[in-house]
């Protein structure tokens, strides 16, 4: 009878005469190398997560109260002894009348009310009870009767601005520790706000002025808004948009299909990558010198704001678009050749439409990244103070006005904790902006996107 074990097949051997089913020592090496290397990737991916998270949280945290108001809700007498002397609505004569005018009907329906309900404060300066609201209430019931002077006589419910303090009160940043403390609000006004929110009259509601209403002085930080900046920063995405996308596709086509290969053009070739890496304020400074010194265009315009964040996006869209355009398989090309296509109407008529995502792509990558400068726009002076809002095209891109990432860093130099919030919310509303940009740009990839 013949052992069946000496029937069974050997362990293979490696050249040495060691076994490959032992590991050896230095594949037990090998193995553990690589363990720690996807431990330290794993963790380094985590660290970054964990960093976004914190960032946005905290972002989230203090910005999501800009988006809610404390507002108190008055019936107050537009008395016409006061607005309309001779009683004929005149407009003009309306227009001439101040907003001190209006502080003594507001401060008289607020003493009418706290007197109807009953409301007593112990030590609370009765001049004191209008400090309570905002010194923008004046200037926002102007506005309500010059739009509509038929209502001067009559008794309105009309929602004023709470001040900045009493707001931050009922947001967590005012107590009535550091009221105490504060010489702009009181523990008895506090109490006077407590007892109006009782009585259903002082609310904190949703805010739609905050991305509409410009920018506001900084002792009126409850009225400041993002209204001029947004509409700035589209004047310049527009901008931007209409003149680095036709630029910077046509210089891409030629470099990258039609340019002969020689010095020159690896001479550009390499100043297109430069461009590309420089820093933004270098930019910034080219406009002051360019744009506004020398070719005398306003300050603080869209105009010279779209034109700086033109150049400076040029190089991301020529480099993606070459990028674009160098992924088409050159089988397309020659086929299209081949049937007797010329070389322009085989890359206009083939090459480009494939190409179109990642063009497209870049573009919107490129806005996006024009959209959150800051540095460039500050030398060119869209820091400034504005409050008009820019009219419409194409006047309005030569007015004054200011842009969203600027407006974040102004409001984040000013003393007041509110500004500080409005900041906060500010960025949200950038993210936002970019957030959606970014996602146009992963479904025009996707849905476009073409595989050989």
């Amino acid at each position: 009878m013949t052992d069946i074990s000496s029937l069974a097949p050997s362990a293979p051997t490696t050249s040495a005469g060691r076994s490959l089913y032992v590991r050896s020592d230095q594949a037990r090496r090998r193995q553990t190398a690589e363990t720690r290397f996807r431990m330290i990737g794993f963790i380094a991916v985590m660290i970054g997560i964990l960093a976004v998270a914190g960032l946005l949280t905290s972002i989230v945290f203090n910005g999501v109260s800009s988006f809610q108001q404390t507002y108190v809700k008055l019936d107050i007498f537009l008395d016409p002894a006061k607005l309309d002397k001779k009683g004929d609505r005149d407009i003009e004569a309306l227009n001439k009348v101040t907003t001190f005018a209006y502080v003594p009907l507001i401060e008289a329906s607020l003493r009418k009310l706290v007197e109807d309900r009953g409301i007593v404060i112990e030590g609370l300066n009765p001049k004191k009870i209008g400090d309570i609201i905002s010194k923008e209430a004046p200037a926002d019931l102007r506005r309500y009767v010059l739009a509509d002077p038929s209502k001067i006589g009559e008794t309105i419910e009309f929602r004023l601005l709470a001040s900045g303090r009493i707001d931050g009160y009922y947001k967590g940043r005012v107590t009535m520790e550091s009221a105490a403390l504060d010489r702009n609000i009181s523990p008895q006004q506090l109490q006077l706000a407590d007892q109006l929110a009782k009585a259903g009259v002082l609310e904190t509601r949703f805010n739609p002025s905050f991305f509409t209403a410009p920018d506001a002085s900084d002792t009126r930080p409850e009225a400041a808004g993002l209204g001029v900046a947004i509409i700035g920063s589209a004047y310049m995405m527009l901008l931007v948009l209409c003149l680095s996308l036709p630029i910077g596709v046509a210089a891409s086509i030629y470099l990258e299909e039609f340019a002969p290969q020689n010095k020159w053009t690896d001479l550009i070739e390499v100043n297109i990558a430069n461009l590309a890496a420089v820093p933004s304020i270098v930019f910034g400074i080219l406009g002051l010198a360019i744009f506004i010194n020398y070719a005398g265009l306003p300050r603080s315009a869209p105009i010279v704001g779209g034109l700086v964040l033109t150049l400076m996006t040029l190089p991301t869209i020529i480099i993606a678009t070459r990028a674009a355009l160098k992924a088409v398989p050159p089988s397309i090309r020659d086929a299209a050749l081949g049937v007797g296509a010329s070389k322009m109407q085989a890359i206009f008529h083939h090459v480009l439409p494939l190409a179109a995502p990642g063009i497209l792509t870049g573009t919107i990558i490129g806005l996006a990244q024009a959209l959150g400068e800051t540095a460039p726009l500050l030398l060119i002076g869209m820091v400034a103070f504005v409050r008009e809002y820019p009219g419409l095209p194409p006047e309005g891109i030569f007015d004054p006005a200011s842009a969203l990432p600027v407006q974040v860093y102004n409001w984040t130099q000013r003393g007041d904790p509110a500004f500080v919030e409005r900041a906060s919310g500010a960025i949200i509303v950038l993210l936002v902006f970019l957030l959606f940009m970014n996602a146009i740009a992963i479904l025009l990839r996707r849905r476009f996107e073409r595989r050989w």
